[in-house]
């Protein structure tokens, strides 16, 4: 941190003057509590929290550049052409980023062009499709086939796999393995499952690494996996300003007569 504050009290300190309420002195030489407040804005703005103590510190900081500031002038570095660039420089960085600043206060970012822009993201993303599955797992190709028949007569899927499967993770819910896309699961499953109609159920068993399986398809959807506006508000409000600034500033350069 006080690497960060001496550079912010060397920027503050070969800045210009400002008739302001009085801070402290160096050899006759006036600190303002402008240039107190400027690098106070600037930790805030770095997301640090400006204390007394904090400020007692940048206090110090402007002191001590302003005590290098007047020794450089004495050895005559601020005559340097280097010096000159470098002030040149850093006032032209200063006031860009105040007119970028000026702009996004007078182009604020409304809940219309960020809904907008969300649309145009939803749509960007392709849908996926979803599958609601039940599933009853058994060791055997002859007990799968036999809750098939089971089924056939009208048994409960729900009460079948509850009395009947292998499967940990479901069996208490019936089998019920919830929203998937066919890719959670195994090629020979997820093949058989996604042939499905809604309601149906596989007419012979399936085989995978886990066993025998009896499936049944309880419903199917199209969806895009996007986050809901609020979740990515943030981000959406910096795309659009992000946009915003670019086209402003590619603006003002076609307009300038730039020659290299």
């Amino acid at each position: 941190m006080r690497k960060i504050l001496l550079h912010t009290a060397l920027v503050a300190a070969f800045a210009g003057s400002a008739i302001a309420v009085a801070g402290p002195t160096v050899n006759g030489q006036q600190i303002s509590d402008v240039r107190i407040d400027a690098v106070a804005k600037m930790m805030e703005a770095q997301g640090q929290n400006v204390t007394p103590q904090a400020r007692d510190q940048i206090k110090d900081q402007l002191v001590t550049a302003e005590v290098l500031r007047q020794e450089a002038v004495k050895k005559g570095l601020d005559k340097s052409a280097e010096f000159a660039a470098e002030l040149a420089n850093m006032q032209a960085m200063a006031l860009a980023n105040r007119l970028i600043k000026d702009f996004e206060k007078a182009n604020p970012v409304s809940d219309a062009d960020l809904k907008a822009e969300y649309d145009k993201l939803v749509a960007s993303v392709p849908e996926t499709k979803q599958y609601h599955a039940r599933h009853i797992l058994v060791k055997t190709e002859a007990e799968a086939k036999a809750v098939i028949d089971a089924l056939k007569k009208g048994k409960s899927f729900d009460k079948l796999a509850k009395e009947k499967s292998m499967d940990p993770g479901s069996k208490a819910n019936g089998g019920d393995l919830g929203w998937q896309e066919a890719g959670t699961f195994v090629a020979p499953f997820s093949e058989a499952m996604s042939k499905l109609a809604k309601g149906e159920v596989t007419a012979s068993p399936v085989k995978t690494e886990y066993g025998w399986h009896v499936i049944k398809l309880d419903d199917m959807r199209t969806q895009r996996n996007v986050p809901s506006l609020d979740d990515i508000r943030p981000q959406l409000t910096q795309r659009v300003m992000g946009a915003r600034i670019e086209k402003y500033v590619a603006d003002l350069k076609a307009k300038a007569q730039v020659q290299q």
